[in-house]
């Protein structure tokens, strides 16, 4: 390298040598002197030569010197066996099958409303009172009937136990007795109509009809009672999952609303596929302890319905296709300390999640495969290894 520095010096002193001996150009221009311009422009030309070829040798001994100045600069980083799990990412809605609106089983005026506006409330208590029309009195002049049937029952029982009176006589006062609780039970169910009673425990989160209104069985909306503990999310899955999405599934469940996660299972897949969106439904119920999941919530699921255990996972940015259409990554190999020669590799890639991407043919555990650089280089060419 001395040896170059001093040849170019000493070319360099030449050169600013012969321009204090010879004429310049400017003074052989002045002369308009065809031969002798010819002259000198043969004469700098060849200087001109003789630099470029020096120039040369420079380039080519640097080159041989700091050959690193052409290598592509790469990241990599080993292939690992990994447990690779694909989710479903759907949305659904928060339902309970505990949230009706109670209507009254009797018709008539509405005389009393026994709760409010968000009571709780337990199953069978009485919520209103709907005017019976005078069932109750006659439901007491039957009872008073059934008093009278049963004394006369007893005392020809009595009778006949002492083998007096007829057989008949007997049998005609229990009739009579027993027709007479029937009569009175099924009294009692039409009364009991009259009062409206929680079909299970829960809230009560609407009052819709006020005390003194007159409201028909079956058609008129009392008010609306809420249960929260068992809730569930139903949403549809597309008929593709039908073998993967089964009873039993791991699901994740967000509720952007409330900023919530928790983890859940699929408790119930629909067996019908509805023909206008190709789609089935499916169940999970979700625990609400807190009490602050709704009805209706949007809630969003990622339903785990592919697992594989030892899978080589890579980012999906690294792979590249040719004009055939394989799809390809590169792999060091012939690795010296921090050279290497990158090899590319066809690859049959698979699912992917997120930012990577499944391979299931041509990589396994162990591969060192370059990330960052790896569009910028080819097949067997040489790269330099650099680390953060």
């Amino acid at each position: 390298m001395k040896k170059l520095i001093t040849l170019f010096s000493i070319a360099l002193l030449v050169a600013s040598c012969g321009k204090g001996e010879e004429k310049t150009v400017a003074s052989v221009l002045e002369t308009e002197d065809v031969a002798a311009i010819t002259e000198k422009r043969k004469e700098l030309a060849l200087q001109q030569q003789e630099i470029n070829a020096e120039l040369k040798k420079l380039d080519a001994k640097l080159s041989e010197l700091n050959p690193d100045k052409n290598i592509p600069l790469v990241t990599s980083f080993v292939a690992k066996d990994t447990l690779f799990e694909h989710f479903v990412e759907l949305q659904g809605d928060v339902e309970t099958d505990q949230n009706i609106v109670i209507t009254p089983e009797m018709g008539g005026v509405l005389t009393n409303v026994y709760i409010k506006e968000g009571q709780k409330v337990s199953k069978g208590q009485i919520l209103a009172k709907v005017d019976d029309g005078g069932l109750s009195q006659q439901l007491a002049q039957m009872q008073v009937q059934a008093d009278l049937a049963k004394t006369t029952f007893e005392r020809q029982e009595r009778l006949w136990n002492q083998k007096i009176g007829s057989e008949i006589q007997f049998l005609q006062a229990k009739s009579t007795y027993e027709g007479q609780l029937k009569a009175i039970n099924s009294m009692k169910q039409q009364v009991g109509k009259s009062n409206v009673r929680a079909p299970f425990s829960g809230t009560i989160d609407d009052l819709i009809t006020e005390r003194g209104s007159v409201v028909s069985p079956g058609t008129t909306s009392l008010m609306r009672i809420v249960s929260l503990n068992d809730m569930h999310i139903k949403t549809n899955v597309p008929e593709g999952y039908l073998s993967d999405v089964v009873t039993g599934k791991d699901v994740e469940v967000f509720f952007p609303v409330l900023n919530k996660r928790m983890e859940a299972k699929v408790s119930q897949t629909g067996n019908y596929i509805n023909p206008n969106n190709r789609t089935y439904k499916i169940e999970i119920d979700i625990p609400n302890k807190e009490k602050d999941i709704k009805p209706n919530l949007t809630a969003r699921l990622k339903i785990n319905d592919y697992t594989r255990p030892n899978s080589i996972l890579i980012p999906q940015s690294i792979i590249s296709e040719n004009a055939m259409g394989d799809q390809y990554v590169y792999v060091l190999s012939n690795k010296k300390g921090e050279e290497a020669v990158a090899k590319r590799v066809i690859v049959k890639p698979g699912k992917t999640q997120g930012d990577s991407i499944e391979i299931l043919e041509g990589l396994k555990a162990g591969d060192e495969i370059i990330e960052e650089g790896a569009r910028s280089v080819k097949d067997g060419q040489t790269v330099k290894l650099i680390s953060y």
